[in-house]
């Protein structure tokens, strides 16, 4: 019955014996679980058709919170949101992944703590964290499996130690999974079929069908990054292969390629500055890595039939270079059946993305069906 309250719509009790068929005695206690539990409050009046108006209750999202984190290569993200996925409290600073698990989830529950506090709130209030990590995750257990940019990671029991640090239930994916379902669920809820393409220091896919995360038999779907492309047929790639996509096209492979042209750079964030400020050089490393991506993603495009593809991660930001050159290859070796409605465009939920996914992905478990149950028969129990 919950599920019925989560578009933010007040009920009377007869509407929900209406919608649900149960005796109103049935109904009448369900709403007193549910009111228990903090997941329900009253919310008025209705209009009265005679005799004294019926009260209506409504979902209350502000009675726990949930710790979104989104973790990248050299950055931190995190936001406080309550469970209709809105952000009280964000934070974000410079951090390298590369410093290990231990510091890393230092920081992340030291700032999540201070995040809290500031939003008046308390860590005891936490429904739960979800994480997102730039490397591929086994999603049932949490755990980083052979990252590429992450020393001493594989393997780390990341909700055990994260959960150690904040007594809170953790679910851990990998960070463009995150990024897929924050763009769907806040931009696109629309797009039953979508695909989200980071294009960051590494390259990789959220994939979105049928309105649903697919992250594939092991999690490792979606990873473009270390699909061969032929025009990099001799260079080498950090995960021990030749000629990935990554190797290619990343934002590392974009600095070095322009540091032996000359050009003082030494982070994928000054490549996007030397394409705002018209360096001609970086405008055009930036559109052959497009066309690069593109036809990775023209063969994504015949395989899945995305509706939209949205690219986001920093070098997003370079503006219109990169998608050219994503939408030259696209449309040119794609079918027109699978491009006669494809849309191509950058993130509408921006660097947020990340965080708010990650919020979903605790937010959509906790009020599941089956954890309102035991949330119920937990409060009973006690």
């Amino acid at each position: 019955m919950f599920q019925l309250f989560r578009d933010g719509r007040p009920r009377t009790r007869a509407s929900l014996v209406a919608a649900t068929g149960q005796s109103r005695s049935t109904v009448a206690a369900r709403i007193d679980a549910l009111r228990a539990v903090g997941l329900l409050a009253p919310a008025g009046e209705a209009s009265s058709t005679g005799g004294r108006p019926p009260s209506t209750f409504a979902f209350d999202p502000t009675s726990r919170i949930v710790l979104g984190v989104d973790l990248g290569a050299t950055h931190a993200r995190l936001a406080i949101t309550d469970l209709a996925g809105e952000p009280i409290g964000v934070l974000q600073e410079p951090l390298s992944i590369a410093d290990g698990p231990a510091p890393v989830l230092d920081w992340v529950a030291e700032a999540g703590s201070k995040v809290i506090a500031q939003a008046g709130r308390r860590v005891d209030e936490l429904a739960g964290i979800g994480i997102g990590l730039p490397g591929p995750v086994d999603h049932t257990t949490g755990r980083p499996v052979n990252p590429p940019i992450m020393p001493g990671w594989d393997g780390t029991d990341v909700p055990a130690e994260l959960f150690a640090r904040l007594r809170a239930p953790v679910l851990v994916d990998n960070d463009v999974n995150i990024m897929a379902l924050g763009e769907h669920r806040t931009v696109c809820a629309s797009v039953d079929d979508l695909l989200f393409v980071k294009v960051a220091t590494g390259i990789g896919a959220g994939v979105i069908m049928d309105g649903e995360l697919r992250r594939g038999a092991q999690g490792a779907a979606g990873d473009l990054g270390h699909i061969t492309v032929p025009r990099g047929s001799d260079i080498p790639c950090r995960c021990g292969n030749t000629g990935c996509l990554e190797a290619v096209a990343g934002g590392a492979a974009l600095v070095a390629d322009l540091r032996a042209r000359g050009a003082d750079v030494s982070s994928t964030s000054d490549v996007v500055d030397l394409v705002r400020a018209g360096d001609v050089a970086a405008g055009q490393a930036v559109r052959q890595a497009g066309r690069d991506i593109g036809s990775v993603l023209a063969a994504s495009v015949s395989l899945l039939n995305p509706a939209r593809i949205v690219i986001g991660g920093i070098l997003s930001d370079a503006g219109e270079h990169l998608m050219a050159g994503i939408r030259e290859i696209v449309y040119q070796r794609s079918l027109p059946l699978a491009t006669q409605h494809l849309r191509i465009a950058t993130t509408g939920a921006g660097a947020q993305a990340g965080v708010v996914g990650a919020a979903f992905l605790v937010t959509e478990q906790y009020l599941a069906a089956p954890s309102i149950d035991a949330l119920i028969a937990s409060a009973e129990s006690a």
